[in-house]
């Protein structure tokens, strides 16, 4: 009987090599497309989460700040004290004539507003340390909170429009872009800009003895001392653009202040 002869092994060809690394570098390939992909989407998404989570934060506290103005006002006193940083002469202060005959607010009544404005406000309330003046001014695209004693004889728009006084409260708010942003935002949110200009951040409700109407049409009543409300609404960009669509990603918020007290 002849003895069996081993057989030689047989390898892969260099071709097939070649063509099994292709599969394999397509594949990967495909892995990492779809990685690079999930990680744009999570930065997006979180980029937009994070900018919702400040817009809301920065409404609550404009909306807990304007509920409680005016206090302590006036009427709780038998007798008003001689010195008027012991009470809150309005819930929303007031420039020019602070704290005069209050001026009128879109309609032409009295002298003319410069606080409260569409993107100005002053309010008047006593934080628990004594009555202080807090400001919230809309500076290019940052949204500036100021917080200061009040002062007798002193303007509430000088004392807090101090450099140290003004503090970022919210950046990237998109309410009053330049000409070159809007035109650039309203391609992408034709519907976010009615009219297609600047949207106020700050719209005011007064009392008349007709119920509330919005200030600029309130006539007579269109003055600083009946405003009882303020909508809010905060338009807020995102740090980067969209990594996919490289759209400008923007989120839009509304609140209402109303103001308690029942008397100013």
């Amino acid at each position: 009987m002849r003895a069996a002869t081993p057989q030689a092994e047989r390898g892969f060809t260099v071709l097939e090599l070649m063509i099994a690394t292709a599969i394999f570098l397509v594949i990967c390939g495909a892995m990492f497309g779809l990685l690079q992909l999930s990680q744009q989407k999570y930065s997006s998404e979180t980029q937009l989460s994070g900018a919702f989570q400040e817009t809301r934060l920065a409404i609550d506290q404009i909306v807990r700040d304007f509920n409680v103005s005016g206090y302590p006002s006036q009427s709780l006193f038998s007798t008003l004290p001689a010195n008027s940083t012991k009470y809150a002469a309005s819930a929303v202060a007031w420039k020019p004539g602070y704290p005069g005959i209050p001026c009128s607010i879109g309609a032409p009544v009295g002298t003319a507003c410069t606080t409260p404005g569409d993107f100005d406000l002053i309010l008047e309330t006593d934080l628990g340390n004594g009555v202080s003046w807090i400001r919230y001014q809309l500076i290019g695209t940052t949204l500036y909170r100021a917080v200061v004693p009040k002062t007798a004889w002193v303007s509430p728009d000088a004392a807090t429009s101090a450099a140290a006084a003004m503090v970022p409260f919210l950046t990237n708010v998109m309410n009053s872009p330049s000409a070159a942003q809007l035109t650039q935002i309203t391609t992408d949110y034709p519907s976010m800009y009615p009219g297609g200009g600047p949207q106020p951040i700050f719209t005011y409700t007064c009392d008349t003895p007709a119920g509330p109407q919005p200030c600029a049409a309130a006539g007579n009543y269109g003055v600083v001392n009946n405003i009882r409300d303020v909508d809010i609404t905060l338009i807020v960009m995102t740090r980067q653009r969209d990594l996919q669509t490289q759209q400008l990603k923007l989120v839009e918020l509304d609140g209402r202040g109303h103001r308690t007290n029942p008397v100013n």
